[in-house]
Parts: structure tokens; sequence; C-alpha cells
């Protein structure tokens, strides 16, 4: 069963241009209209810090200070800059990741201490933080879940890719740090750490973290063998211990997958994640049989009107969120204890996120320009119009033609939510628009 149709149409604006129906032909010059507007309305603004960094989003909503979402997010930035680095926009997306050098380079000695075994992974205060003050590339001193393992795959990932292209070019320090990285995934032993992953959340084992990991280590080993001067640079590396490392996270995928997590404690088993959509893009560790598998579970089991939910069961915005939780409390760490806020969701009503129909437009199409196949070019087109639909409306509190992280239902409406817009959301949408343009000119 595939996602429902979108509970919205398209603004007027975006209906005037492309065809809203996925059996009618479309054009480049139509989607090309489609992205020159939105350039144009501002949804694909990017404000950036003076250190190069993204902040995580920007809103209008009076009480937007307390959500933390001025703060930098490893993740996010990633997902961001990698989106920059596609559409053409390079040099913004070296800046990005030279600038997530620096802060990394702050957390040198919590990687050391780890490896060294002078803290352990119970520690999460101690492990390498992955939210922080963007502007200073500080630490925040709040207590946060940063046992995410996913976060600092990312970080290898997108800045080994960059230097694979000749974007980056890395110095010895640089690279010294970078080789701290695999010898920390093997001392927490990232196949069986339980960390917080994409959502922040319970720690568990999960499969979307463990994947980001096994797609940096992939990376990383190709530049270790094209830089022999970076084998021995501090505590060194090889590609031969990486790939050891590699086939580790491989044979945990092949138990986990399609599941996201599949331990004996039932509470933590979660059969069905969006965050796997990452694995199949923009990290492309999965085959497309598993791939066609997890695309369908989201589909499926996810899918609501609006967006997509995360997982079953997530109370993050749950209805009434803003009336139940107040502001101080809407993005607190919940990776210890979340029973309280679990309490408030009331059945099928956890928030529909923005983020995941545009990357299962992008997949949609990497299989139609792979194969030819015409349904695949027809659910790349029904992912993208259920993205355009989620922009939201003039009368929202926003303005028109914002990407919000997701719409919760309050006073038994949807609405987005106080995180509008995210940049994230903004990147996705625009690889999507690019991935259409794509299809339509092979």
């Amino acid at each position: 069963m595939p996602a429902p149709a979108p509970a919205q149409s398209l603004l007027p604006e975006i209906a005037a241009l492309l065809p809203a129906s996925i059996n009618d032909t479309w054009t480049h010059g139509q989607v090309k209209a489609v992205e020159d507007l939105l350039i144009e309305q501002g949804t694909f603004h990017f404000p950036r810090l003076e250190t190069g960094l993204f902040a995580a989003a920007t809103s209008v909503a009076d009480d937007f200070h307390l959500t933390g979402y001025q703060n930098v997010w490893v993740r996010d930035n990633v997902h961001v800059a990698h989106g920059h680095f596609l559409w053409g926009e390079q040099a913004i997306a070296v800046e990005d990741v030279e600038a997530l050098l620096a802060f990394f380079a702050t957390q040198k000695q919590r990687l050391a201490n780890m490896i060294e075994g002078r803290t352990t992974p119970d520690q999460i205060q101690q492990r390498p933080h992955i939210r922080f003050n963007g502007r200073t590339l500080t630490e925040n001193s709040e207590s946060w879940s940063h046992a995410q393992n996913d976060a600092l795959g990312y970080f290898l990932w997108l800045t080994s890719r960059l230097a694979t292209t000749g974007q980056l070019e890395l110095s010895i320090e640089q690279a010294a740090l970078l080789n701290e990285f695999p010898h920390y995934f093997q001392a927490i032993d990232y196949t069986t750490d339980e960390d917080s992953g994409h959502w922040e959340e319970e720690r568990k084992v999960e499969a979307s973290s463990i994947g980001v990991v096994v797609a940096a280590l992939k990376l990383w080993a190709v530049i270790l063998d094209e830089h022999p001067e970076f084998r021995t640079a501090g505590r060194g590396a090889t590609s031969e211990f990486c790939s050891q490392l590699v086939h580790r996270g491989e044979d945990a995928l092949a138990r986990i997958l399609p599941y996201e997590c599949r331990q004996e404690n039932s509470r933590k088993v979660r059969a069905v994640d969006a965050a796997l959509l990452f694995l199949i893009w923009p990290l492309q560790v999965t085959t497309e049989p598993m791939a066609r598998t997890i695309v369908a579970n989201v589909s499926e089991q996810l899918a609501g009107p609006y967006g997509i939910r995360r997982y079953l069961g997530d109370s993050y915005w749950c209805a009434d969120y803003r009336t139940l939780v107040s502001a101080e409390k809407r993005s607190t760490d919940y990776s210890e204890d979340q029973s309280a806020r679990d309490q408030l969701l009331k059945k099928g009503f956890e928030a529909q996120w923005c983020l995941f129909d545009p990357i299962i437009s992008i997949i949609a199409g990497e299989w139609y320009r792979s194969h030819g196949q015409p349904e695949d070019l027809a659910l790349q087109k029904f992912h993208l119009l259920r993205a355009l639909t989620q922009l939201t409306r003039p009368e929202s509190r926003f303005g028109p033609y914002k990407c919000p992280e997701s719409y919760f239902c309050e006073a038994g409406s949807y609405i987005p939510n106080d995180i509008t817009p995210l940049l994230w959301t903004q990147a996705n949408l625009r690889l999507a628009l690019v991935g259409m343009l794509q299809s339509l000119s092979s």
C-alpha cells in the first residue's frame, strides 16, 4: 500500500506550473520553473553563521529561543552542506566542513580518552559533543544526548567525500584528528554500542547509526589509500583497519535490517524507522532489494496525509504538544527517560515530518535512472508532490513557502510545528527537485 494522497493541495503558484497528477507528462521546464519560484520566494534561503556553519532552524515563533534549535547540530550541518555540494555551491560545503573540523579539534581529547580507556561509553557527557555553539565553536554547558554515533559518522563521511573529490585539502594535523575516529568506533564497538541516534532519544543498538559509520569508514579508507602520508598521522590508521571495522558493521546490518533495532529488550525493538532511509540515500550502504523493502515499510506504516512519522509511538510534537509541554521542555534531553512524554501520545497522532517525502523521491529517481522503469518515475513524482504540498500556506504564522520540520495536531487540525523553517527539510526538498530534473533529462 503506497503512502496516502496528501491532505493539502499545491500552492496556487506551484499548481499553475506543474501538473498535479503523476499520470501526466512532466517536463524539465515545468520542474525548473517550480525550483526558480521557490528560490525567488526564499524557500531555499540558508542563513549561515560567521563560522560558515548552519543553525538547525530559524523561526519567527516568539519562544523559538527556548527550542535550542539556534544551536548547531553536526548531523544537520552535514546534510545541509552535502546539499549545497550537490547543487553546485561547493565552497559553502567546504567552509561548513572546515568549521566542523575546527570544532572537532577541540574534541580530540574526548576521542583519545575513550580510545585509551580513561572514559567509558556509558559516560555520555564525556563523549565528543554533537550539539554546540556554532558562533564560537565551543561546547554548550547543558547536558545533552551526545551518544550519537551517526553524527560522528556523518562528519567523517562528508569530510572524506569532499576530500576524495578534491574540494577539500586536508592537512596532516586534520588527518591525525580524523584518524582518531576509526579507533574511537573500535573502542566503543559501534556495532553493539547503544546510542541515541538520529532522533536523540533512548539509547539502543540502531541500524541507522551503524550504517552511517560503515559509509564513513569506507570513504576514509579510500582517503588513506590515496594519501599514504596520512596513514602515520597522529595515532595512525590504515585502509585495512577501516575495512575490518566495515565488515563488522555490515555483518551487524545483515542481522538487524530491515529493522532499526532487534534487541532482546522488547521495549527497544523497532521494526520500522524513517531514519533507515538515509542508509539508502545519500549513504548507499544497502542493497537495492533491501532498500525497496525499507521504502515500502516506511510508506505503508509511517506515512500520513501531511508527512511521514519518524516511527510509530513517537511522542515528540504529539497532538497538542504546545499545550501539554512548556516551551522550556519541548527540546529536553529525553535520552535517559522519555516515559513521561510518551504518556502524552494519543495513538495515531504522531507528528508527520517533512524530511522524508523528498528523500523517497530522490531514491525513486535513482532507481528510475538506473532501470528506466515507469513505476519508479511515478513514485518519484508522487513523493515530490507530497513534499511540495507540505510548504506553509499564506495564512500560516510563518508565512508561505516555508519548509516545516513537521506537522502536528493542535485542537483537531494539523499545523506546522514551531521548528519552521527547518534547514534540513529545505535541503532535502531542493535535492528532490534536482533529482526530478535529472530524471526528466535522462
